[in-house]
């Protein structure tokens, strides 16, 4: 699909498989614009085809030159902060970017920095992109790896759909102790609050349904550490680390969690892998996010 930005519209030529369709019906169809999002484009008159203005019961056809209002500018929603970023995948729509250890995903609070999304924001202003700071999923402070920002409000809007529908894949990669055994598994076991515990969670018949995939992709039997790929089914707090322990592999450096060996701070966790068919393009993408020296050391060190 051949989408191209200006200024503040999305300019798109309409191939066959959108022909004869009205204005209404391509919108929900291909842009899957939800109902607030449609009903501001309609108050903005924010739709021209071929340079005009028209009613939304009107057939586009073929070779049609259709704009649409997309980036409009808003407050960022947080402040804007220079520090450096580590960016894995950009373009008018989303951004991925690779968060270290160390960092809040978003500001917890009002006014708070150092988090990823003052990095971001300072990104968006520094290339003149006024707009939210919207990401999609977060990690925990200490867990690496990819997260998928929206660049405006549809999509944002969307990507949130594909998360809960389970079409954005994210795949972690997590340093756990021991050789595992069997290689691959599901570990269906549901989570709840540690009530002896401020911050940590456990498995808990009374608590929320969590499903985690697992499989073996390599040993280092001069550590006794095994690497596993992690997929989930669920997004519970902890998720990962609290299944794993309760296997009996805890992750490396999780004390939180039971893990003894000190070859880190914090726990080897990171989230190695975005994958999913971009909503507005349809390219099929699959954005691997470099390990942090720390983590990318022990695997190295065999």
């Amino acid at each position: 699909m051949n989408l191209t930005k200006n200024d503040s519209w999305c300019e798109v030529i309409i191939s066959d498989e959108y022909s004869n369709q009205t204005i209404e019906e391509y919108l929900k169809s291909f842009w899957q614009f939800p109902k607030k999002l449609l009903h501001e484009l309609r108050m903005e008159k924010g739709v021209k085809v071929n340079g005009e203005v028209k009613p939304w019961n009107s057939l586009i056809l073929n070779g049609d030159h259709v704009g649409i209002l997309l980036f409009k500018e808003e407050d960022y929603g947080v402040i804007p902060q220079n520090q450096s970023i580590n960016i894995c995948f950009e373009d008018d729509h989303l951004l991925i970017v690779n968060k270290p250890f160390g960092v809040d995903t978003h500001p917890n609070e009002k006014g708070q920095l150092h988090t990823l999304a003052n990095g971001v924001a300072h990104h968006f202003e520094k290339n003149g992109l006024k707009t939210k700071v919207r990401h999609i999923h977060r990690l925990d402070k200490d867990t690496t790896g990819g997260i998928v920002f929206a660049k405006h409000a549809l999509s944002s809007a969307v990507l949130d759909l594909m998360l809960s529908q389970r079409k954005i894949k994210r795949i972690y990669t997590a340093l756990v102790e021991g050789n595992v055994k069997p290689i691959e598994g599901t570990i269906n076991e549901a989570i709840g609050r540690d009530r002896h515990h401020p911050t940590r969670r456990r498995v808990s018949p009374k608590g929320d349904r969590a499903v985690t995939h697992y499989k073996k992709i390599g040993y280092i039997p001069k550590k006794n550490i095994t690497l596993l790929e992690c997929q989930l089914d669920t997004g519970r707090t902890h998720q990962i680390r609290v299944h794993l322990s309760f296997l009996g592999y805890p992750i490396v450096g999780d004390n939180l969690y039971g893990s003894k060996y000190k070859l880190l701070n914090r726990q080897a966790l990171h989230a190695s892998q975005v994958k999913f068919t971009h909503p507005f393009t349809r390219e099929k993408l699959q954005i691997n996010i470099p390990f942090p020296a720390d983590i990318q050391q022990i695997i190295d060190d065999k």
